[in-house]
C-alpha cells in the first residue's frame, strides 16, 4: 500500500515550506498527500451552544475561502517538478485543527503528519505554534513531523535520537524511524546524556539499550554517551558536532522528556529547532 501523508495547512509561510518537505523527503516513495486546512467562523468556537450551519453566511464564506486557499497550493503545486509516484487529495472541514487531524487520520488510515513548527499567527517569541504543540500532544495515532519555518530540504542523513534508557522501546514505534534511516541511508544517532553523573548505566537501562539495538538491527546507527550536562545544550552541541539534518523524539509523558512540545518542556529543555522534529508515539 502507498504512504499516506497528512499536510495540515493554514496556508502560512511555513505550512508550505513543510509540505515541500515531504514531497522530498519522500520523493522515491509512491505517496497519497492529504492537504488538510480546518477553518472556522469568526466569534463562533466549537463549544458554542449555537455554531453556524452549513448554508449560513458566515459558514459559507469561511468555507469557500479554505476551499479557495486549497485550490491555491494545488496550483503552487503544479509549478513543482511533475512526481509520477506522488497524488494529491484536498480536505476542507469546519472543526479545531487537533480534531480534524484526528479524524482524518481515522478514515483515511493516514501514515505519517507533516507540518510546520508553527503557523501563520504565531508570536515570532514563541518555539513552537499552538496547533503543533496541539497535534504533538493529543495525537497518539501516528508519528509527526514538524518542519522549521525555513529550513530548506536535505536528505536526512545524520539523525539524532535522544534518549534516556528509562523505558522499553517497541518496534512498532521505532519502525518509522528505521523506515526514514533507510530510506536516505542515515545513520541514526542514540544519544544517552549522564543525568546521574556517575558515567554507567543501571540493569534496566543496559536492558533497554539491547532492547533498542536489536531493534536498530540492520541499519546504520551509533551509541553515544555524553557526559552530564543541561540536556538543551547537550543535544544542541551534539546536532551541530554531527551536522544533523534530523532530531527524533519518543512522546511519552513519563519519560523526562515528555512531550517535547508540552510548554513547561520546552522551557525545561530549551530546544529551539533548527532541524525537523520526528516525534513517535507509543500508542
Amino acid at each position: 500500500m502507498d504512504k499516506r501523508v497528512l499536510l495540515p495547512t493554514d496556508f502560512s509561510k511555513n505550512a508550505w515550506n513543510a509540505i515541500k518537505y515531504a514531497l522530498a523527503l519522500y520523493g522515491d516513495v509512491p505517496c497519497d498527500f492529504f492537504i488538510l486546512h480546518a477553518f472556522n467562523v469568526s466569534g463562533y468556537t466549537l463549544e458554542n451552544m449555537s455554531v453556524p450551519e452549513p448554508g449560513e453566511p458566515y459558514f459559507e464564506a469561511a468555507k469557500n475561502e479554505s476551499e479557495e486557499g486549497l485550490q491555491r497550493t494545488l496550483d503552487m503545486l503544479k509549478l513543482l517538478p511533475e512526481n509520477p509516484k506522488h497524488r494529491f487529495h484536498t480536505i476542507s472541514t469546519f472543526n479545531s485543527v487537533s480534531e480534524a487531524v484526528r479524524f482524518a487520520i481515522d478514515t483515511k488510515d493516514i501514515d505519517i503528519i507533516v507540518m510546520g513548527t508553527k503557523g501563520i499567527t504565531e508570536s515570532k517569541a514563541r518555539i513552537f505554534g499552538t496547533n503543533t504543540v496541539n497535534i504533538m500532544e493529543r495525537i497518539r495515532q501516528c508519528p509527526v513531523i514538524a518542519v522549521p519555518a525555513d529550513y530548506a530540504y536535505v536528505p536526512p542523513k545524520e539523525i539524532a535520537f535522544p534518549t534516556d534508557y528509562k523505558s522499553n522501546f517497541k518496534k512498532k514505534e521505532i519502525g518509522y524511524l528505521v523506515e526514514i534511516a533507510k530510506m536516505h541511508d542515515a545513520k541514526i544517532n542514540v544519544v544517552h546524556i549522564d543525568k546521574n553523573k556517575d558515567g554507567k548505566l543501571n540493569a534496566v537501562e543496559k536492558a533497554n539499550q539491547k532492547l533498542l539495538q536489536d531493534i536498530l538491527e540492520g541499519t546504520d546507527y551509533e551509541l553515544h554517551f555524553l557526559p552530564a550536562v543541561k540536556i538543551s545544550k547537550g543535544i544542541n552541541l551534539f546536532i551541530e558536532s554531527r551536522h544533523c539534518d534530523m532530531i527524533v523524539f519518543l512522546n511519552r509523558k513519563h519519560l523526562f522528556f515528555g512531550s517535547i512540545l508540552s510548554n513547561p518542556l520546552v522551557k525545561e529543555i530549551g530546544y529551539d529547532p533548527q532541524i525537523p522534529i520526528l516525534e513517535l508515539n507509543d500508542n
